[in-house]
């Protein structure tokens, strides 16, 4: 039995039935999100019967999220490659921890760990993805659509692929060669998949598709533009952020979570883990400050976050290493600015430099294989400590969102 409540528009509030199979809410063109029947939870899984702690991957939340591996129906339609379920990363001998005092760890959805889950990947996009794809199978949906900076579209045809499913991606012609030539490898080995290169950004993909495509039958999981599938795989980050770090211990949140936000899925689904965790009582009011870290060359969250403005205007791209930042709009860019305010954050744009510094640096001082977008959330850390939204004693995250070696030979040379 799903538990799932309703789905309801993240703007409006509007309700539509659970299983409703829709793209942004027709009252407003918002996104959509799952609002789950906690209490229906707490009543058929009382005592955290739900929470599995020794599966290593993403599904180990059980009936928290809208599929459940231990029910008998749903896993039929549930497509698990490992995903979820990344180590914390210690770093508190950063130079810039070290010096101020806090806790700084490193939450790595990038190249696998001895011990942990491993996104199949190598990036955060296999969460919702993993989601979105287990969902529309058992919707009954065959052909998938997404337009994609890069790693999504690589995440989404691996597991369409796992299921058996149709999928066009458009992506831009600059995307690193390590992820375009998988999805292009795909494209040449399958007639069940097509690849479409475009001038510009994300946005010009998804202009593209809507033009070529969705008329043919292929459903969207463009960010945001699916029933708040994406939004309930990335909430897994925030669960894992929250669950018991050793058995016996509570659950509990970070002090500051530092978040590389291009669309901003992960931001929404974070936070929607929280709130339901509090409902259910394992967790109290407080939240982390959320830093949602863009480049400076392409940064509408910044812009509409100095500005004071509650709308979030799109911008003209730039160019930047750190690709899955390109993003110079998002339709649910207004709650990610909403959450960022609500929780005393904020949203800051890294010089390019910055990121290449931090990237090289990570490197050469531990030999992670920090992503740009990761990098960058590390650049923000003097800026951070100088506006006092880090403070002595803090338990910082960032988030390293997928692998460097996705990047090469782009930046081959700052290693």
């Amino acid at each position: 039995m799903s538990l799932i409540s309703h789905l309801q528009c993240t703007r409006c509030g509007a309700r539509y039935p659970a299983d409703s199979i829709m793209n942004l809410c027709p009252v407003d063109n918002s996104p959509v999100e799952i609002i789950m029947d906690l209490q229906g939870l707490a009543t058929q899984q009382p005592d955290l019967c739900w929470y599995r702690p020794e599966r290593n991957d993403m599904w180990r939340f059980g009936g928290l999220l809208p599929l459940d591996i231990n029910n008998p129906d749903d896993q039929p339609h549930i497509f698990c490659l490992g995903e979820g379920n990344t180590p914390l990363l210690d770093y508190s001998d950063h130079p810039q921890a070290k010096q101020a005092g806090f806790s700084l760890l490193v939450k790595d959805e990038g190249k696998t760990h001895d011990g942990y889950g491993a996104n199949p990947t190598q990036s955060f996009k296999d969460r919702g993805m993993a989601m979105s794809i287990s969902m529309a199978h058992k919707a009954g949906i065959s052909k998938l659509a997404v337009p994609t900076q890069g790693n999504a579209g690589d995440s989404m045809c691996e597991y369409a692929h796992a299921a058996g499913m149709q999928a066009v991606v458009a992506m831009p012609d600059n995307t690193p060669m390590p992820i375009l030539g998988r999805v292009a490898a795909l494209a040449k080995q399958s007639e069940r998949f097509e690849l479409e290169l475009v001038k510009g950004t994300i946005r010009e993909a998804g202009a593209l598709l809507k033009e070529k495509w969705l008329d043919k039958g292929y459903f969207s999981v463009a960010t945001f533009q699916e029933p708040g599938w994406r939004i309930d795989g990335k909430k897994t980050l925030g669960l894992e952020l929250a669950e018991p770090k050793k058995a016996g211990e509570p659950w509990n949140l970070p002090d500051v979570v530092i978040y590389p936000t291009g669309g901003g899925t992960g931001v929404l689904g974070m936070w929607k883990a929280w709130n339901e965790l509090e409902c259910l009582g394992l967790i109290g009011q407080r939240r982390p400050k959320m830093i949602c870290v863009q480049s400076e060359h392409t940064q509408p969250l910044v812009e509409a976050f100095e500005s004071g403005t509650d709308e979030v205007a799109a911008v003209e791209p730039g160019d930047t290493l750190a690709y899955g930042l390109n993003v110079p709009g998002g339709v649910g860019h207004f709650k990610v600015l909403d959450i960022v305010r609500v929780s005393g954050g904020s949203a800051i744009g890294i010089p390019e430099d910055d990121i290449h510094a931090a990237l090289s640096a990570v490197w050469k001082d531990k030999g992670w294989w920090v992503c740009p977008e990761g990098a960058a959330c590390l650049a923000a850390l003097p800026r951070l400590l100088e506006d006092g939204l880090i403070t002595p004693g803090d338990e910082v995250v960032v988030f390293n969102t997928g692998s460097l070696e996705k990047y090469l030979p782009d930046l081959r040379h700052l290693l």
